[in-house]
Formats: structure tokens, sequence, C-alpha cells
């Protein structure tokens, strides 16, 4: 090759160098590195709920009165709408990670550029050269408006959506996006995670702000370590992917009024988790690993589809409220008797038979309601809950009541009016408690001749 001599550039030398940064310069911005990740998390994701989707639909058997030949082409045309709906979801990811490999290849010929301009003479046009691509690719490399970003004064670049993510310092990160009310795709969902790992937000918020066409969340939600609080309700969420479990620092996580039909076995890797709200779902078990919530305090599983609960449900030893109002329950497990620090027990409209003998551990337990079920008695041991404040059985089946649970309603309520016998200022009259009504359902004619007494 020949050797450049050491003189000022010819002319065309120089329209070739301004023509490569000019067409260079004429490029779309570049996707930055959050969005590239952001968009191969939505690829993947995609294709991870394509191929289950068409297994499903694979796994369907006719109708008996539907000829084979006429299902097989339902299932094609199912099958086709679901590849439809995926090259749809993934139009916008594929381009950012196609156009990020032809910057790749752009970035390259400036290299080749960059190295056949050579010379002594050349050190101030090569030095121009490379100052204006470094400037270039800064300039590129800006976020887009779909990601979440922080200012070094705290204040927000875009905030039109504002709230949904909180830092974990004092400055704010926020979501940008056209207007308050525009619902996040896979895409942008993807992006705002990417971001939220970034930030270092610890809080995030999506309630009811992902497109009904979202049923599955990225797969890159596994990189929250830091988010300690995750609000995913009131969205059309069918299913976690398994990387939710990564999510170490988590200790609240609302799923409420979804359509989840099961929980991922990595849920039980959420062992800091303390708040946990599934109720409006689809739900009809919890997984094995579910025990493994060991600091678990408040459970809601209201209003779902379970026929059980698993005995692994006694391994939640920190529960304080349990919320299984509005399922199929036909029983408790007797396992519930180890959940002894538990305080309030709420299982109305159900069909539980009985309860376990076991509720009689609940030591602490200060409101159990059982409305709506078919209950026919009461456990014997119910007469050590010796903290119940609240007892609500109506609308069962209810044939006696034990005996012991009547004695301590009467030595509670004893007494009650001994203290109030004794107490020099005569207290305003107040409605009559809890175990004032359990000794009129046991003796109401003691009871009430008791209180005309009074």
């Amino acid at each position: 090759m020949a050797v450049m001599s050491k003189q000022d550039p010819s002319p065309a030398f120089v329209e070739t160098v301004q023509e490569i940064m000019r067409l260079y310069r004429s490029l779309p911005p570049r996707p930055s590195i959050e969005d590239v990740a952001a968009a191969k998390s939505v690829l993947k994701t995609v294709e991870n709920e394509e191929k289950i989707k068409l297994e499903e639909i694979s796994m369907e058997r006719p109708p008996e009165d539907v000829p084979e030949e006429l299902f097989s082409v339902l299932q094609q045309v199912r099958k086709t709408m679901v590849l439809f709906q995926s090259h749809q979801q993934k139009k916008e990811a594929l381009y950012l990670v196609e156009a990020d490999k032809m910057f790749e290849t752009f970035d390259g010929l400036i290299q080749r550029a960059s190295l056949l301009v050579s010379g002594d003479t050349q050190d101030e046009k090569v030095t121009t050269f490379r100052e204006q691509v470094g400037k270039f690719d800064r300039e590129a490399v800006i976020s887009d408006d779909s990601l979440v970003k922080r200012k070094e004064d705290g204040d927000l670049d875009k905030g039109d959506v504002k709230g949904l993510v909180r830092s974990s310092s004092s400055k704010a990160s926020f979501f940008s996006g056209e207007n308050s009310s525009e619902k996040l795709n896979l895409m942008k969902t993807a992006a705002l995670i990417e971001n939220t790992a970034k930030t270092g937000g610890i809080v995030l918020d999506l309630r009811g702000k992902l497109m009904d066409q979202i049923e599955w969340l990225p797969v890159s939600i596994g990189k929250l370590k830091d988010v300690s609080e995750l609000d995913l309700s009131e969205n059309r969420i069918m299913a976690l992917p398994p990387s939710i479990g990564g999510l170490q620092a988590l200790t609240k996580l609302d799923l409420h009024s979804n359509q989840l039909i099961n929980l991922p076995d990595s849920i039980g890797e959420l062992v800091n988790l303390t708040e946990l709200d599934l109720r409006a779902n689809r739900l009809k078990s919890l997984p094995a690993t579910f025990g493994n919530l060991i600091n678990l305090m408040n459970l809601d599983l209201s209003s779902n589809e379970f026929t059980h609960l698993p005995e692994t449900i006694g391994n939640l030893t920190s529960l304080r409220r349990l919320i299984v109002e509005t399922n199929e329950l036909e029983e408790l497990p007797y396992t519930i008797g180890n959940c002894s620090l538990l305080s309030e027990l709420r299982l109305d409209f159900n069909q539980i038979k009985a309860l376990p003998e076991a509720v009689g551990k609940l030591e602490h337990l200060e409101i159990l309601t059982a409305h709506y079920n078919r209950l026919k008695g009461l456990p014997t041991t119910m007469g050590n809950l010796s903290n119940l404040k609240e007892l609500d059985v109506s609308f069962n089946e209810i044939e006696f009541i034990p005996e012991n649970l009547c004695f301590a309603a009467v030595v509670e309520f004893m007494a009650d009016l001994f203290a109030k016998r004794n107490t020099k200022a005569a207290p305003p009259k107040k409605e009559k408690g809890f175990w004032f009504r359990i000794c009129s359902i046991c003796w109401p004619f003691r009871t009430a001749n008791t209180d005309g007494n009074m």
C-alpha cells in the first residue's frame, strides 16, 4: 500500500472523509444498551410463551361430534393466530436487535476508516475525525423516551407517567411516556424493568399499567434484585416467569385481580416476603415450595378456585393474617395449628364441613369468620381461644356449640361483670361484647336474667 506523503490532505481525501461522516450522522439514534437488553428479553419471553401455547393447542382433542380433519383445521388456525400475535409482539424488539447489529457493522467500518487515515500530516485530521465520531456516539447512545431516567439533581427528564418507580436513594426514578393514561406494551415493560434494575429502584408500581395483550411478564424481571415492593395487580397476567425467584429483596408482592392459573416453583425463593396478595385470580393450588415463605405475615388467597390448601401451609409460622374467602375449600389442613401467631382467619363463602381440632392451637387468634359454609359444629378445642374477639359462623348448619367454649364464654363474661361492679365511676353503657353473645347462644335464659339484674 502506498505511503501517503506528509502534506495537507487532498480535496478528494477530505471529501471522502466528509462523506463517511455525513452518512454516519444521517443514522437514527442508536439503541441504548438498556433498549437492546429489553428487546432480547422480550424476544425470549415471547418465544417461551409461543412454545407453551403451541404445545397446549397440539394436546387438544376434538369433541365427539367434530371430525378430526375439521378440528385439525381449527388447531392450525389457532396456531397461526399464536404465531401472528407473537410476530406482532416481536416487531419492535426485532427492529432494535437488528438495528444494534447494523450499528456494530457501522462501528467496524468507522474503525477501518480511522486506521486508513494515517501519516504525520494527517494527525490533526485523524484527531478531528475521531472526535467527531466519538461525539456522535455519545449523542446517539441517549436513552429512548420509553425508559426510566434519573437526572443528577433528581428532577424528571420526562415525567408524564409518574410514580411507577421509586429509587433506593432520596432521588426518584420515573417512567417516561406520552401521557398518564398510556398502558405499556411488552417492549416498554421490558425497558422499564431494565432501567429499574439499572437505577436501583426499590418500589415498582405497575397496577393496571400493562396492556391487556400482556399475559406473560418479561423474563428479565429477575434482574430486579433491589426491589422490595412490586405491584402487578389489576392486569391480565396469566403466568409468572421462573426468574421471579431472583427478587431476593422482595418483601411485598401484590398480584391481585389478574388471570394467574398457577405459580412457579421459584416463588418459594422469595424468602423475605412478608405480604402476598393473590386474591381474584384463577389459582387452584399452591406449589410445594410455598412452605418456604417462612417470613410471610399477610396472605390473601380469596376469590380463587382452591379446593384445598397444602399441608405446607403449616410452615408459615410467621403468619398473622390468612384470608381464604370465596373459594371451594372443603377442609383446612391440620397443620394450620402450627401457624400459632395467626390473629385473623377468614374462611367465608366456602364448602367447609368441619374445622380441624388444631384450630385450638391458634392461641393468638382474635378474628375467626366462617359464614356461608357447611359447618355442623365447632371443634371442642375452640374453648382454648382465650383471645378470640370475633366469631362469625352464621349461615351454616350448626347443631351444637362445645360446652367448653360456652364455659370460657361464661368465665369471661363474669370476669367482665365483676370488673364493672368494682369500678368506682360507672362507665358509659357499651354494646355487648363477643363473649356475651356466646353466652346468649349457650344459655339465653340465664344471660337474659343476668342482664336484667344489672
